[in-house]
Protein backbone atom coordinates (compact mmCIF):
# COMPACT_ATOMS: atom_id res chain seq x y z
CA UNK A 1 0.00 0.00 0.00
CA UNK A 2 2.61 2.42 0.96
CA UNK A 3 4.82 1.86 -2.60
CA UNK A 4 1.39 2.49 -4.34
CA UNK A 5 0.51 5.81 -2.05
CA UNK A 6 4.38 6.76 -2.95
CA UNK A 7 4.44 5.83 -6.81
CA UNK A 8 0.95 7.56 -7.17
CA UNK A 9 2.39 10.58 -5.25
CA UNK A 10 5.34 11.26 -7.16
CA UNK A 11 3.98 10.33 -10.51
CA UNK A 12 1.45 12.64 -10.12
CA UNK A 13 4.49 15.49 -8.74
CA UNK A 14 6.13 14.71 -11.70
CA UNK A 15 3.21 15.29 -14.41
CA UNK A 16 2.61 18.48 -12.53
CA UNK A 17 5.78 19.62 -12.81
CA UNK A 18 5.98 18.62 -16.78
CA UNK A 19 9.06 16.06 -16.00
CA UNK A 20 9.51 13.09 -17.88
CA UNK A 21 6.06 10.68 -19.02
CA UNK A 22 4.59 9.93 -15.77
CA UNK A 23 3.78 6.08 -16.73
CA UNK A 24 7.54 5.95 -17.68
CA UNK A 25 8.51 6.33 -13.91
CA UNK A 26 5.73 3.59 -12.70
CA UNK A 27 7.43 0.20 -13.26
CA UNK A 28 10.91 1.85 -11.93
CA UNK A 29 9.51 2.92 -9.18
CA UNK A 30 7.94 -0.33 -7.83
CA UNK A 31 11.38 -1.69 -8.75
CA UNK A 32 13.69 0.99 -6.42
CA UNK A 33 10.73 0.33 -3.88
CA UNK A 34 11.62 -3.29 -3.85
CA UNK A 35 15.57 -2.92 -3.70
CA UNK A 36 14.42 -0.18 -0.78
CA UNK A 37 12.61 -2.90 0.91
CA UNK A 38 15.68 -5.44 0.99
CA UNK A 39 17.62 -2.42 2.42
CA UNK A 40 15.36 -2.00 5.05
CA UNK A 41 15.82 -6.02 5.92
CA UNK A 42 19.48 -5.61 6.06
CA UNK A 43 19.29 -2.43 7.95
CA UNK A 44 16.98 -3.72 10.68
CA UNK A 45 18.97 -6.85 11.23
CA UNK A 46 20.57 -7.84 14.88
CA UNK A 47 23.77 -7.61 13.44
CA UNK A 48 23.35 -4.54 11.18
CA UNK A 49 22.00 -2.76 14.29
CA UNK A 50 24.42 -3.69 16.47
CA UNK A 51 27.31 -1.35 14.82
CA UNK A 52 24.52 1.01 13.45
CA UNK A 53 24.54 0.22 9.91
CA UNK A 54 21.69 1.43 9.03
CA UNK A 55 19.22 1.65 6.05
CA UNK A 56 21.26 4.42 4.41
CA UNK A 57 24.27 1.95 4.02
CA UNK A 58 23.11 -0.81 2.91
CA UNK A 59 20.58 1.57 0.40
CA UNK A 60 23.64 3.17 -1.12
CA UNK A 61 25.67 -0.30 -1.55
CA UNK A 62 23.00 -2.14 -3.28
CA UNK A 63 22.39 0.73 -5.78
CA UNK A 64 26.48 0.71 -5.68
CA UNK A 65 26.51 -2.61 -6.76
CA UNK A 66 24.03 -2.75 -9.58
CA UNK A 67 25.53 -0.05 -10.87
CA UNK A 68 28.91 -0.80 -11.14
CA UNK A 69 28.40 -4.41 -11.97
CA UNK A 70 25.31 -5.24 -14.04
CA UNK A 71 24.51 -1.46 -14.70
CA UNK A 72 21.26 0.34 -13.67
CA UNK A 73 18.27 -1.08 -16.44
CA UNK A 74 16.53 0.84 -18.41
CA UNK A 75 13.13 0.68 -17.36
CA UNK A 76 14.96 1.96 -13.84
CA UNK A 77 15.89 4.54 -14.80
CA UNK A 78 13.17 6.78 -15.07
CA UNK A 79 12.39 6.26 -11.26
CA UNK A 80 16.08 7.21 -10.41
CA UNK A 81 14.98 10.69 -9.30
CA UNK A 82 17.08 11.78 -6.37
CA UNK A 83 16.74 15.21 -5.79
CA UNK A 84 12.87 14.47 -5.97
CA UNK A 85 13.01 12.12 -3.34
CA UNK A 86 15.69 14.00 -1.11
CA UNK A 87 13.97 16.92 -1.15
CA UNK A 88 10.53 15.85 -0.17
CA UNK A 89 12.32 14.14 2.37
CA UNK A 90 13.72 17.33 4.05
CA UNK A 91 10.63 18.63 3.77
CA UNK A 92 9.31 15.86 6.24
CA UNK A 93 12.23 16.38 8.12
CA UNK A 94 11.20 20.36 8.82
CA UNK A 95 8.02 19.00 10.76
CA UNK A 96 9.93 16.82 13.22
CA UNK A 97 11.61 20.00 14.56
CA UNK A 98 9.73 21.78 16.67
CA UNK A 99 10.62 25.65 18.15
CA UNK A 100 9.64 23.78 21.54
CA UNK A 101 13.31 22.52 21.16
CA UNK A 102 15.03 25.20 21.51
CA UNK A 103 13.03 26.31 24.31
CA UNK A 104 14.01 23.56 26.02
CA UNK A 105 17.83 23.71 26.23
CA UNK A 106 17.57 27.34 25.93
CA UNK A 107 20.86 29.34 25.31
CA UNK A 108 22.94 26.25 26.40
CA UNK A 109 21.67 24.36 23.02
CA UNK A 110 22.09 27.09 20.78
CA UNK A 111 25.56 27.89 21.78
CA UNK A 112 27.33 24.58 20.89
CA UNK A 113 24.68 23.64 18.28
CA UNK A 114 24.56 26.82 16.31
CA UNK A 115 27.78 28.85 17.68
CA UNK A 116 29.85 25.82 16.48
CA UNK A 117 28.31 24.75 13.10
CA UNK A 118 28.83 28.28 10.86
CA UNK A 119 32.74 28.30 11.94
CA UNK A 120 33.38 24.43 10.70
CA UNK A 121 31.74 25.07 7.94
CA UNK A 122 33.68 28.20 6.93
CA UNK A 123 37.21 26.38 8.55
CA UNK A 124 36.81 23.47 6.48
CA UNK A 125 35.61 25.22 3.17
CA UNK A 126 38.65 27.85 3.35
CA UNK A 127 40.72 24.43 4.31
CA UNK A 128 40.07 22.78 1.53
CA UNK A 129 39.62 25.55 -1.22
CA UNK A 130 43.18 27.33 0.12
CA UNK A 131 45.36 24.63 1.96
CA UNK A 132 44.44 21.72 0.10
CA UNK A 133 44.01 23.36 -3.22
CA UNK A 134 41.13 21.27 -3.96
CA UNK A 135 39.98 22.03 -6.99
CA UNK A 136 35.72 20.25 -6.83
CA UNK A 137 34.79 23.11 -4.44
CA UNK A 138 31.26 21.66 -4.54
CA UNK A 139 32.57 18.64 -2.89
CA UNK A 140 34.50 20.49 -0.08
CA UNK A 141 30.98 22.56 0.71
CA UNK A 142 29.08 18.59 0.89
CA UNK A 143 31.67 17.67 3.11
CA UNK A 144 32.03 20.88 5.24
CA UNK A 145 28.11 20.43 5.69
CA UNK A 146 27.69 16.99 6.30
CA UNK A 147 30.90 16.84 8.86
CA UNK A 148 29.51 20.67 10.87
CA UNK A 149 25.59 20.01 10.75
CA UNK A 150 24.20 16.67 10.59
CA UNK A 151 25.72 14.03 8.34
CA UNK A 152 23.93 12.75 5.34
CA UNK A 153 21.03 15.37 5.56
CA UNK A 154 22.94 18.52 5.45
CA UNK A 155 24.89 16.69 2.43
CA UNK A 156 22.25 16.44 0.73
CA UNK A 157 20.76 20.01 1.32
CA UNK A 158 24.63 21.33 0.43
CA UNK A 159 24.62 19.17 -2.73
CA UNK A 160 21.49 20.94 -3.84
CA UNK A 161 22.31 24.12 -3.25
CA UNK A 162 25.82 24.11 -4.96
CA UNK A 163 24.26 22.03 -7.68
CA UNK A 164 26.95 19.26 -6.94
CA UNK A 165 27.27 16.03 -9.07
CA UNK A 166 26.12 12.86 -7.90
CA UNK A 167 29.22 11.47 -7.64
CA UNK A 168 30.57 14.13 -5.01
CA UNK A 169 27.49 13.44 -2.78
CA UNK A 170 28.43 9.81 -3.12
CA UNK A 171 31.67 10.23 -1.99
CA UNK A 172 30.77 12.63 0.79
CA UNK A 173 27.71 10.44 2.22
CA UNK A 174 29.75 7.37 2.28
CA UNK A 175 33.02 8.98 4.41
CA UNK A 176 30.35 10.44 6.46
CA UNK A 177 28.60 6.88 7.22
CA UNK A 178 31.45 5.21 8.24
CA UNK A 179 32.89 7.75 10.41
CA UNK A 180 29.92 8.00 12.03
CA UNK A 181 30.07 3.86 12.94
CA UNK A 182 33.34 4.75 14.35
CA UNK A 183 32.38 7.80 16.31
CA UNK A 184 29.50 6.32 17.81
CA UNK A 185 31.44 3.33 19.33
CA UNK A 186 34.40 5.34 20.37
CA UNK A 187 33.61 8.54 21.41
CA UNK A 188 31.51 6.90 24.38
CA UNK A 189 34.20 4.84 25.53
CA UNK A 190 36.73 8.04 25.61
CA UNK A 191 33.78 9.71 27.57
CA UNK A 192 33.74 6.84 30.41
CA UNK A 193 37.76 6.90 29.96
CA UNK A 194 38.66 10.16 30.88
CA UNK A 195 35.58 10.41 33.47
CA UNK A 196 33.45 13.02 31.83
CA UNK A 197 29.55 14.07 33.58
CA UNK A 198 26.61 13.05 31.50
CA UNK A 199 26.13 16.47 30.63
CA UNK A 200 28.88 17.45 29.24
CA UNK A 201 29.53 13.93 27.71
CA UNK A 202 26.30 13.95 26.00
CA UNK A 203 26.46 17.75 24.41
CA UNK A 204 29.45 16.44 23.13
CA UNK A 205 28.37 13.74 21.15
CA UNK A 206 25.21 15.54 19.85
CA UNK A 207 27.57 18.17 18.46
CA UNK A 208 29.68 15.85 16.59
CA UNK A 209 28.39 12.56 15.68
CA UNK A 210 26.58 13.15 12.52
CA UNK A 211 23.66 10.90 12.04
CA UNK A 212 20.99 11.68 14.78
CA UNK A 213 19.64 7.55 15.14
CA UNK A 214 23.76 7.18 16.36
CA UNK A 215 23.66 10.43 18.52
CA UNK A 216 21.09 8.81 20.78
CA UNK A 217 22.46 5.58 20.81
CA UNK A 218 25.49 6.82 22.01
CA UNK A 219 24.18 8.91 24.06
CA UNK A 220 22.11 6.35 25.93
CA UNK A 221 25.65 3.91 26.23
CA UNK A 222 26.38 6.78 28.97
CA UNK A 223 23.13 7.17 30.68
CA UNK A 224 19.43 8.52 30.44
CA UNK A 225 20.99 12.47 31.16
CA UNK A 226 23.48 11.89 28.20
CA UNK A 227 21.13 10.52 25.82
CA UNK A 228 18.27 13.15 26.20
CA UNK A 229 21.09 16.32 26.15
CA UNK A 230 22.65 14.66 22.92
CA UNK A 231 19.45 14.22 21.22
CA UNK A 232 18.55 18.07 22.22
CA UNK A 233 21.81 19.06 20.92
CA UNK A 234 21.19 17.28 17.48
CA UNK A 235 17.81 18.20 17.03
CA UNK A 236 18.76 21.87 17.55
CA UNK A 237 21.57 21.70 15.16
CA UNK A 238 19.20 19.99 12.61
CA UNK A 239 17.21 23.49 12.56
CA UNK A 240 20.55 24.36 10.82
CA UNK A 241 19.62 22.92 7.52
CA UNK A 242 17.38 25.47 5.67
CA UNK A 243 19.85 28.48 6.67
CA UNK A 244 22.86 26.69 6.20
CA UNK A 245 21.51 25.89 2.27
CA UNK A 246 20.28 29.37 1.69
CA UNK A 247 23.56 30.41 2.49
CA UNK A 248 25.33 28.30 0.79
CA UNK A 249 23.11 29.12 -2.33
CA UNK A 250 23.28 32.61 -2.19
CA UNK A 251 27.39 32.39 -1.59
CA UNK A 252 27.37 29.89 -4.42
CA UNK A 253 25.48 32.83 -7.14
CA UNK A 254 27.07 35.81 -5.88
CA UNK A 255 30.84 34.53 -5.45
CA UNK A 256 31.98 30.64 -6.32
CA UNK A 257 30.09 31.00 -10.09
CA UNK A 258 30.51 34.85 -10.12
CA UNK A 259 33.15 35.31 -12.96
CA UNK A 260 35.29 38.83 -12.58
CA UNK A 261 33.59 41.87 -14.08
CA UNK A 262 29.83 40.41 -14.67
CA UNK A 263 27.62 42.42 -12.97
CA UNK A 264 26.06 41.16 -9.53
CA UNK A 265 23.39 38.59 -9.82
CA UNK A 266 19.41 39.81 -9.71
CA UNK A 267 16.83 39.18 -6.94
CA UNK A 268 15.23 37.05 -9.71
CA UNK A 269 18.51 35.04 -10.09
CA UNK A 270 19.31 34.28 -6.88
CA UNK A 271 15.18 33.21 -6.81
CA UNK A 272 15.83 30.90 -9.54
CA UNK A 273 18.60 29.27 -7.62
CA UNK A 274 17.50 29.04 -4.58
CA UNK A 275 16.42 25.26 -3.23
CA UNK A 276 12.88 25.89 -2.61
CA UNK A 277 12.53 22.84 -0.66
CA UNK A 278 14.01 25.48 2.39
CA UNK A 279 10.90 26.97 2.65
CA UNK A 280 9.18 23.90 2.58
CA UNK A 281 11.44 22.93 5.41
CA UNK A 282 10.83 25.88 7.35
CA UNK A 283 7.05 26.39 7.02
CA UNK A 284 6.32 22.54 7.57
CA UNK A 285 8.55 23.09 11.22
CA UNK A 286 6.35 26.63 11.59
CA UNK A 287 3.23 25.16 10.97
CA UNK A 288 3.67 22.00 13.28
CA UNK A 289 5.37 24.04 15.78
CA UNK A 290 2.89 26.79 16.21
CA UNK A 291 -0.09 25.40 14.97
CA UNK A 292 -0.48 21.45 14.93
CA UNK A 293 0.74 21.36 18.99
CA UNK A 294 -1.26 24.30 20.32
CA UNK A 295 -4.42 22.44 18.81
CA UNK A 296 -3.80 18.85 19.32
CA UNK A 297 -1.34 18.74 22.37
CA UNK A 298 2.82 17.90 22.14
CA UNK A 299 1.85 14.55 22.64
CA UNK A 300 -0.76 13.84 19.73
CA UNK A 301 1.59 15.34 17.46
CA UNK A 302 4.71 13.52 18.44
CA UNK A 303 2.68 10.10 17.89
CA UNK A 304 1.80 11.97 14.55
CA UNK A 305 5.28 12.37 13.63
CA UNK A 306 6.48 9.27 14.76
CA UNK A 307 4.62 8.35 11.48
CA UNK A 308 6.27 11.08 9.62
CA UNK A 309 9.16 9.83 10.46
CA UNK A 310 8.38 6.19 8.85
CA UNK A 311 7.76 7.83 5.50
CA UNK A 312 11.22 10.46 5.34
CA UNK A 313 13.03 6.93 6.14
CA UNK A 314 11.21 5.48 3.01
CA UNK A 315 11.98 8.31 1.02
CA UNK A 316 15.74 8.91 2.28
CA UNK A 317 16.04 5.05 1.60
CA UNK A 318 15.08 5.54 -2.00
CA UNK A 319 17.36 8.43 -2.00
CA UNK A 320 20.32 6.76 -1.23
CA UNK A 321 19.22 3.78 -3.51
CA UNK A 322 18.89 6.17 -6.40
CA UNK A 323 22.56 7.90 -5.38
CA UNK A 324 24.09 4.38 -5.43
CA UNK A 325 22.38 3.79 -9.33
CA UNK A 326 23.68 6.81 -10.07
CA UNK A 327 27.08 6.71 -9.14
CA UNK A 328 30.40 5.39 -11.01
CA UNK A 329 33.16 3.92 -8.69
CA UNK A 330 35.65 4.98 -11.25
CA UNK A 331 34.28 8.65 -11.08
CA UNK A 332 34.48 8.18 -6.99
CA UNK A 333 38.41 6.80 -7.26
CA UNK A 334 39.38 9.94 -9.61
CA UNK A 335 38.20 11.88 -6.66
CA UNK A 336 39.62 10.29 -4.19
CA UNK A 337 43.21 10.54 -5.53
CA UNK A 338 46.04 12.16 -3.21
CA UNK A 339 43.55 11.45 -0.58
CA UNK A 340 42.34 15.00 -0.29
CA UNK A 341 38.71 14.56 0.69
CA UNK A 342 40.17 11.94 3.33
CA UNK A 343 42.44 14.63 5.04
CA UNK A 344 39.83 17.14 4.66
CA UNK A 345 37.27 15.32 6.74
CA UNK A 346 39.53 14.10 9.64
CA UNK A 347 41.13 17.68 10.05
CA UNK A 348 37.61 19.24 9.44
CA UNK A 349 36.10 16.78 12.11
CA UNK A 350 38.84 16.98 14.43
CA UNK A 351 38.53 21.04 14.50
CA UNK A 352 35.00 20.28 14.87
CA UNK A 353 35.36 17.51 18.08
CA UNK A 354 38.43 19.94 20.08
CA UNK A 355 35.95 23.62 19.88
CA UNK A 356 32.37 21.65 20.25
CA UNK A 357 34.46 20.26 23.62
CA UNK A 358 35.85 23.85 24.45
CA UNK A 359 32.48 25.66 24.26
CA UNK A 360 30.17 22.60 25.41
CA UNK A 361 32.67 22.70 28.78
CA UNK A 362 32.51 26.48 28.74
CA UNK A 363 28.20 26.09 29.11
CA UNK A 364 27.54 22.73 30.89
CA UNK A 365 31.05 22.40 33.43
CA UNK A 366 29.64 24.73 36.06
CA UNK A 367 32.01 26.76 35.96
CA UNK A 368 31.11 30.10 34.20
CA UNK A 369 27.26 29.27 34.04
CA UNK A 370 24.74 27.67 36.14
CA UNK A 371 24.11 24.22 35.32
CA UNK A 372 21.01 23.43 33.17
CA UNK A 373 18.22 20.85 34.46
CA UNK A 374 16.91 19.01 32.26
Amino acid sequence: LLAIALCALFTFGNIVMGGRRGRAMIPGFFGIFLLATLAYILGNSQAAKAINLGYAFWALAIGLLISNTVGTPKWLRPAVRTEYYIKTGLVILGAEILFSRIVEFGPYGLAIAWGVTPIVVIFMYLFGTRILKMQQKTLVMIIATSTSVCGVSAAIAAAAACRAKKDELTLAVGMTLIFTVIMMIVMPLFVQAVNMNELVGGAWLGGTIDATGAVVAAGEALGDVAGKTAALVKMIQNMLIGAIAFGIAIFWVTSVEKKPGTPTPTLNELWVRFPKFVLGFVAASLLVSFVFVPLMGLENVQGLLKQTKNYRGWLFCIAFLSIGLESNFRVLAQQMRGGKPMILYIVGQSFNLLLTLIVVWLMLSGNFFPVPEL
